[in-house]
């Protein structure tokens, strides 16, 4: 399915005023020239919760700095990299990535660090040696890659821009009252049915409904059937911004398009409706992601394949929204001069390690057909798009048990304390073998179950996943750890960058 070209050109026009393109462009061009010297690129690292964007960064730049095991990446395979480190970052005002941390955790500890809950950022300077005699002529052998990143939730709200909060109202009560919701929702569905949207507008009123609407939120992100499409994005991660009266507002049943009475609820709940896209969602589109020049989205299938058909089709929901915000394409120099585009999108599989190397083809081949009709609807023209079931940090390797006559392919690694497969619950130490089960050879079938989003399953997945520790790193004589080990980490470099150090 294609969205209608009005729909998708609507949509764009909407996230940005006329103001706000003019401060891209000036932040455009001053990027542009200090790039002349300096060349560096804006690589953007969102997924939703749990996917594994501070372990995908923080293995990144670990392998990249210690020379890990990258054959895929023709720069480091061809000896052309001279060395990768650590810059201060030119954005003051932005949150560092806390690199440094979360390699202790992972290294030290055998802990995964903390989720990502506000915007980060890391400057990654590489210094190489370009392929062709040409290239070494006029290159600058530097390439700064400055890597943010950001919570997909918070992605998830820029199609609010183009929705009036009648729009967003309804559709909050639609998904709702979908069967895999309808329970977490109940609670604030009954208080909202009590709510007369024309009364005058009362504090308490508007807390209690937006404490209730939060609250459902966080039950739906926190519970097992692994939801994803769950606006605004501050409810889940207010930050600084708890408490404010722009975060203190809900959806309204029964509500039309026309004007609310001033001084009535409805009235209240619009204007700080109106108050959260000017004040965090604009400023968030104009500041960050109209500035990104390449992105990855990572994405947890195993999780959503884990909690059924209903998971699946609230996560395409929210793929096909969050593909749609991005600025892909290509320009020309001069349109290139004044606005940024995101030509290359790398759509990944996490937790390819949790499953034996049999089935992460079939892991790419289900995710691919998740995003492919994404890609479908946001019209992806003149960007590269690929897709790539990978580990950014291997908890795992492979071996082979013996089961009657049957020899069955397994994964061994440590489950996280707490994790279960029947009746077992696993401590947190010991190392386990463990036969996950096989994928589905045709991608169709795990979506086969659901109607346009709307049916959940009740039966039990077929495929249980559990999660592991991180791996036990092997040291030097001298005691230094060795890199991070992963799956096509090194493929996705080089389609995110490789270019850049040709």
């Amino acid at each position: 399915m294609r969205w209608p070209r009005l729909e998708r050109d609507q949509l764009a026009s909407s996230l940005t005023s006329f103001s706000d393109e003019a401060r891209i462009a000036l932040d455009t061009i001053a990027g542009r020239a200090t790039g002349l010297l300096s060349p560096s690129l804006r690589l953007g690292v969102t997924g939703l919760s749990r996917a594994g964007k501070t372990v995908f960064i923080t293995a990144l730049v670990h392998n990249l700095i210690h020379g890990g095991r990258l054959p895929l990446f023709e720069a480091q395979k061809s000896g052309r990299i001279a060395r990768a480190f650590l810059e201060h970052q030119p954005d003051d005002a932005v949150p560092r990535f806390q690199y440094e941390d979360h390699v202790a955790a992972l290294v030290d500890e055998r802990v995964w660090p903390d989720s990502t809950r506000a915007i980060s950022e890391l400057r990654l300077t590489i210094e190489y040696e370009s392929a062709s005699g040409w290239g070494r002529m006029f290159s600058a052998g530097r390439l700064s890659v400055d890597i943010v990143d950001y919570p997909g939730e918070w992605l998830l709200d820029l199609p609010l821009l183009g929705k009036s909060f009648a729009d967003f109202s309804r559709e909050a009560f639609e998904l709702a009252a979908l069967p895999v919701r309808a329970d977490l929702a109940q609670e604030w569905r009954g208080l909202s049915a009590g709510i007369d949207a024309q009364a005058d507008a009362d504090e308490m009123t508007a807390r209690r409904l937006a404490d209730s609407f939060s609250a459902y939120l966080m039950a739906c992100k926190h519970d097992e059937r692994a939801l994803s499409t769950l606006p605004p994005g501050r409810f889940l991660m207010p930050g600084d911004m708890e408490g404010s009266p722009a975060l203190t507002f809900a959806p309204l049943p029964h509500i039309g398009e026309g004007h609310a009475r001033p001084g009535s609820l409805q009235a209240m709940m619009e204007r700080r409706y109106e108050a959260y896209k000017t004040h965090v969602i604009k400023p968030f589109f104009r500041e960050h992601v109209a500035r990104l020049d390449r992105q990855i989205v990572l994405i947890d299938a195993l999780q959503a394949l884990n909690a059924g058909p209903g998971a699946m089709a609230d996560l395409e929901r929210a793929v096909t929204e969050i593909l749609a915000c991005f600025r892909p394409g290509r320009g020309n120099l001069l349109t290139d001069l004044f606005s940024r585009r995101i030509g290359r999108i790398l759509i990944a599989a996490t937790k390819a390690d949790h499953l034996h190397h049999e089935s992460h083809d079939r892991l790419q081949a289900i995710v691919r057909r998740l995003a492919e009709r994404a890609i479908a609807r946001a019209n992806f023209t003149g960007a590269e798009v690929d897709v790539v079931a990978m580990a950014a940090v291997r908890a795992t390797r492979e071996g082979t048990v013996k089961q009657g006559r049957e020899t069955l392919p397994v994964i061994i690694g440590t489950p996280l304390a707490g994790e279960r497969i029947g009746d077992e619950t696993f401590d947190g130490n010991t190392e386990t073998a463990i036969f996950p089960g096989d994928l589905p050879e045709k991608a169709e079938v795990v979506f086969k179950d659901f109607k346009a989003g709307h049916e959940a399953s009740g039966a039990d997945p077929a495929i249980r996943f559990v999660r592991f520790r991180p791996p036990k790193l092997e040291r030097t004589a001298e005691g230094v750890a060795l890199s991070l080990p992963h799956i096509r980490l090194d493929r996705a470099l080089q389609f995110l960058i490789g270019d850049r150090l040709a």
